[in-house]
């Protein structure tokens, strides 16, 4: 039946990537420019420019020196991104065009830990783990300050708004706030009112007030005229960033009045509004389902009316600033990719699960992101039931999840249960129709959930929140952990595939054992029924795959190449051919009538968890340790069409060759020779020129009116002539009419002529050996053909008469 299959599909040969999805954010700071449009934020050694439309990366910055970036501001005027790096080295970037105008010296001598600009965009502050402030002067290119007097790390430093006061203030690990003069050059004032660090300074719009907050739980207002506190606001969570908000009502945050309120980000995990005055939270955002994610960032873009805030796990949130409401989700850093699969009737999202309880949704076509919360623990699996709009997730919180997409493209939980004792690893979806769903996990046993009928009507209200589901059977089946789950096509069969070295056959609904699979030295990562026929594939940590027969669960073939554990393997082209990935971050093509190895695809450099084929079978999607997903197109047809359309191609240039060979228009020939970069052809070309009986002639007169790239070209064909002795006298007479009529100083302007004349000058040397030999032994020969004639016989004597 396989080789039938493969008879009525066409074999895959080659996946070429067509997107990625990569890391552009790993903790640290994250700025908005004042338009609302760019998106700013470090990543290792560089830092990246997003758009916050699309969520396109549009460029990425990085300094020659490749070591990490410490810090980095963009001026209030949006012209002038500074950023610092290890190397202690200042980079002053035309962020628009990628290119560095300015390089200097941090002189700091230690990294430089946190840098802002004034409110002119003209002076530059860096405050550096040596404990020094530093002020520049970004227009003029000069230090204009140097102060003293930090103990340890300067982790903050902000400028007076009012730019005609001069004011400079920084933090360090001290917990207080120095205030320097920059007219005095001294240090103006010591506020001491922390007792932990303090993580944010902002001042009102007037610059009469400023804000600090701190990790021991308060925020601080401050009177900057005396430098007296005017309120101590306690706020009950460690503190990572406070911003005070414009002077003017919002209704939606509880803002009722003008007077000074601020909104705070910390350990909660959620984003709150306090009234200064009172010290009392008018407003609390609403807390998501699962697992609190601290926030570790928060900055307010006050022209666009936005406020960005940063997770713990690496995700920016982009908020409408008067409302709170969510206006875009960033996924900066998956960490690591544990489960990818396709989602919708067209396979136009996927969906993530990476080191983390939430799950990101992906559109591939602009890469918006929306992130799930409800798993209070990582999610360790994901399947996606036939119509591409359920799927189903667990996690180790020993829980599983059913979500639905509608077409709007929103994804919401609809319904979750929970059983398993153990963390719940691997999940299977029915394949026939919307109607169960079976869970493994380290307890050893699987599950098996029906869906309620309630749960796929049309009229289920999205708000009811999620309904329950019950296992209706539960089945102990392996001595060890079970990491792979597969449904047959008919959903009557269920594979499953453990630690302990076997798969096992089981009848559904009620999980009867019918067969064992051995054969495998080592654990079972992942278990696949085929679609056309009566085969299962193992993947194993052995480094092989196996196809099994269900009828009488015998080894068929057995597919080695990976060199580590095989973690997934799924059927394509109809089930006549195989696509693997492995912990060596490898993705094979295999044809299982041939048992080869067709095609490596290498894009990921640490192993592949996550491997699904669309629904069309045209395209793939990968996950790794690497923390990048890669979407990879099958471009068989492609290639086979391009290399179909260049045969075409050369069959109709050699028959134009033949035709003007027969008509003896040697330049045109020799032009469309050359243009095919076939050294033979030129040679077929300089060999009919060599037969005419005024070969001499014109062989100078068609070199000669070639191009120079053409001449160079031709030059570089006479070394491959030349090492063999049948055809280096075509190449010695072109190589003579270029001596001959090219100027000393033009040929040594040919590219790459010094290393063809290397290549020409030993060969020459013994071809002139042979034919001087040859030369030698022909007159010998003549010289002995002459001495060795006899002379005439002498007339015979006339007879007697």
């Amino acid at each position: 039946m396989a080789e039938t299959a493969a008879g009525l599909c066409r074999f895959k040969a080659n996946y070429a990537v067509e997107r990625k999805i990569e890391p552009f954010y790993k903790g640290g700071k994250a700025q908005l420019d004042q338009t609302g449009h760019y998106l700013f934020c470090v990543c290792g050694t560089k830092v990246n420019i997003l758009d916050v439309a699309s969520g396109a990366l549009l460029r990425s910055l990085e300094q020659e020196d490749q070591e990490d970036i410490t810090a980095f501001d963009l001026s209030p005027d949006d012209e002038v991104l500074v950023t610092a790096s290890r190397a202690l080295l200042l980079a002053q970037w035309a962020w628009r065009e990628g290119t560095v105008t300015r390089l200097w010296k941090a002189i700091h001598t230690a990294p430089v830990a946190s840098m802002a600009f004034d409110a002119t965009s003209t002076l530059l502050a860096t405050g550096g783990c040596d404990g020094a402030v530093r002020v520049w002067d970004i227009v003029q290119h000069y230090g204009t300050h140097h102060f003293r007097g930090s103990p340890g790390v300067v982790h903050l430093v902000a400028f007076h708004p009012d730019p005609t006061r001069l004011l400079l203030f920084s933090s360090a690990v001290d917990t207080s706030i120095r205030v320097w003069s920059l007219q005095d050059r001294s240090c103006l004032a010591v506020l001491t009112a922390h007792y932990s660090a303090v993580t944010s300074l902002s001042f009102s719009e007037g610059g009469h007030t400023m804000l600090s907050s701190g990790r021991d739980k308060i925020c601080i207002v401050w009177d900057l005229q005396s430098y007296q506190t005017t309120r101590t606001v306690p706020v009950f969570e460690s503190v990572e960033a406070s911003v005070l908000l414009p002077e003017q009502p919002a209704p939606a945050l509880g803002v009722k009045s003008s007077g000074l309120h601020f909104l705070t980000a910390g350990d909660q995990g959620i984003l709150r509004v306090w009234e200064a005055a009172s010290g009392q939270c008018v407003y609390t955002q609403p807390q998501m389902p699962g697992l609190r994610q601290e926030l570790t960032h928060c900055t307010l873009a006050r022209a666009a009316d936005l406020l960005l805030t940063v997770t713990a796990d690496h995700n920016l949130l982009l908020y409408e600033a008067h409302s709170l409401q969510l206006q875009k989700q960033f996924a900066g850093y998956s960490e690591e990719v544990l489960d990818v699969r396709f989602l919708g009737p067209s396979d136009s999202h996927i969906v993530v699960a990476s080191n983390s309880p939430c799950l990101k949704v992906f559109e591939l076509q602009t890469l918006a992101c929306q992130i799930l919360h409800g798993h209070t623990d990582i999610v360790l699996a994901l399947d996606v039931f036939r119509k591409g709009w359920l799927f189903a997730s667990c996690a180790k919180d020993q829980s599983i999840r059913i979500w639905k997409m509608n077409k709007a493209g929103q994804v919401a939980c609809v319904a979750q249960g929970s059983g398993h004792t153990h963390s719940v690893g691997t999940i299977c979806c029915s394949r026939l129709k919307e109607s169960f769903l079976v869970t493994g996990s380290q307890d050893c046993t699987v599950k098996l959930w029906p869906l309620p009928e309630a749960l796929l009507s049309k009229n289920t209200a999205a708000d009811s929140g999620p309904m329950l589901l019950q296992a209706q059977t539960t089945q102990r089946c392996h001595d060890k952990d079970i990491n792979s789950l597969a449904v047959s096509p008919n959903d009557k069969l269920l594979a499953t595939g453990s630690q302990d070295r076997t798969a096992k056959l089981w009848a559904l609904p009620q999980c009867q054992l019918l067969g064992v699979f051995t054969g495998h030295r080592r654990g079972l990562w992942n278990v696949q029924f085929s679609p056309t026929d009566q085969v299962l594939a193992t993947a194993s940590a052995d480094g092989t795959i196996k196809l099994w027969a269900l009828q009488d669960f015998s080894c068929l073939k057995t597919f080695e190449g990976h060199d580590a554990s095989v973690l997934k393997v799924a059927f394509v082209s109809r089930g006549s051919q195989l696509l693997s990935s492995g912990s060596d971050g490898l993705l094979k093509l295999w044809t299982i009538k041939s048992n080869e190895c067709v095609r490596t695809l290498d894009a990921h450099e640490d192993k592949v968890w996550g491997l699904h084929c669309s629904q069309l079978d045209d395209h793939a999607i990968t996950g790794g340790s690497d923390s990048r997903i890669i979407l990879w197109k099958d471009v068989t047809e492609a290639e086979q069409a391009e290399e179909q359309a260049k045969r075409e191609e050369q069959v109709i240039k050699q028959q134009e060759l033949d035709n003007l060979l027969h008509e003896k228009r040697y330049l045109r020939a020799l032009g469309l020779a050359i243009s095919l970069d076939r050294p033979h052809t030129v040679l077929t070309v300089i060999q009919a020129i060599r037969r005419d009986p005024e070969a001499c002639e014109k062989l100078e007169a068609t070199v000669l009116r070639l191009r120079r790239d053409q001449k160079e070209a031709l030059l570089r064909f006479c070394v491959t002539w030349n090492t063999n002795s049948r055809h280096c006298h075509e190449a010695q007479a072109v190589l003579g009419v270029l001596l001959r009529h090219e100027a000393p100083e033009e040929l040594l302007a040919y590219d790459g002529v010094r290393g063809s004349l290397e290549a020409l000058l030993p060969y020459t040397e013994r071809h002139f050996q042979r034919l001087s030999r040859t030369l030698q032994a022909a007159t010998f020969l003549d010289f002995l053909w002459h001495n060795m004639k006899l002379s005439p016989r002498p007339a015979a004597a006339p007879p007697a008469l």
